[in-house]
């Protein structure tokens, strides 16, 4: 694996700081039944990080003393973490809304059979990966097999009442690229699937999110190992628009690793990159949510991700789509 930190500094990539804090996103563990192209995570079945009842602890004074509204869990695959049902009720519990960032595939592994029931059962937001509505598409980008079993699991979320339109249970899905170029125009691709989806197979869902690849961890050393990797840092710039910076997620988010660190965003988190460009990540025990505002967030080139083009972040993109 080539590390991509060292290619993304220095950067001119404009600073910034915080607005309040909306959104604790969690990553509870780089395990993963997948290994995609695309991870920006480098997650797969051989990886062992995974976070502790403790630490999962930590993560829930956090949320109450920080008075954030949505907690999002990601991975991995964040429903492999043993603990992860516990951090879903207690945060319901609280009132909090849960976001469950899923590969849908994993609904069909052995021991996970109800883990669609509980997600409806608990009104947690589905938000699902399905990179294309083809299926040569799909398993070309994370495996043979893939798209057949995401079918059958958005079928099954379907059948609970998610992505329907009198339903409070949402289900969106997330579209990447197939390699190193931009997402196309998110509302126009969002009809494409919704009518694509609809007419061959059945499938509902409520929304779409066009999300473009990050150079870094599996994506970025590829592009490495290809000699791409500037030549889509210059693509990802050139695209970049100023008006982007004022709704990228690491304005309102902070990210929390699997041993409790906190960094700006999930992306810095991978690249080791500290909360606030300082010299190590705090411990979320640790941390007063309420020092979080007016601060800076560390940056480097990968940002221009976020900011190029129609801008991409946990919810889609953030600028004009057409």
């Amino acid at each position: 694996m080539h590390a991509c930190l060292p290619l993304l500094h220095p950067s001119d990539f404009p600073a910034m700081a915080r607005y309040g804090l909306e959104t604790v996103q969690v990553n509870l563990g780089y395990r993963c039944n997948q290994s995609c192209l695309h991870c920006h995570v480098n997650a797969g079945p051989s990886r062992t990080e995974s976070m502790e009842r403790d630490t999962v602890d930590q993560v829930l004074d956090f949320l109450r003393r920080s008075g954030a509204a949505v907690l999002d869990l990601t991975g991995g695959a964040p429903e492999m973490n043993p603990h992860f049902r516990y951090l879903v009720e207690a945060a319901r519990g609280m009132g909090l809304k849960v976001i469950d960032r899923c590969n849908l595939t994993i609904l069909e592994e052995p021991g996970y059979e109800d883990l669609a029931d509980f997600l409806a059962a608990q009104g947690v937001e589905v938000v699902a990966s399905l990179p294309c509505y083809l299926e040569d598409n799909v398993d070309r980008q994370r495996g043979n097999g893939v798209f057949e079993a995401s079918l059958r699991a958005l079928h099954k979320l379907n059948a609970l009442g998610y992505g329907a339109e009198e339903s409070e249970r949402i289900l969106n899905l997330v579209y990447n690229p197939q390699g190193a170029v931009l997402p196309p125009p998110q509302a126009e691709l969002e009809e494409a699937y919704r009518r694509e989806l609809r007419a061959r197979y059945g499938i509902v869902f409520n929304r779409l999110y066009a999300l473009a690849n990050m150079p870094i961890q599996r994506f970025g050393s590829m592009l490495i190992s290809r000699g791409g990797f500037h030549a889509y840092l210059d693509r990802l710039r050139a695209a970049h628009r100023a008006e982007n910076l004022e709704r990228v997620m690491c304005r309102s988010l902070v990210s929390v690793d699997w041993q409790g660190l906190v960094y700006d965003c999930d992306f810095n988190q991978m690249l080791g990159l500290p909360l606030g460009g300082g010299d190590t990540a705090p411990a979320v025990g640790a941390l007063n949510p309420y020092s979080l505002k007016n601060a800076p967030i560390a940056a480097a080139a990968h940002c221009y991700g976020c900011t190029a083009g129609n801008g991409s972040g946990c919810g889609g993109a953030l600028g004009r789509t057409k």
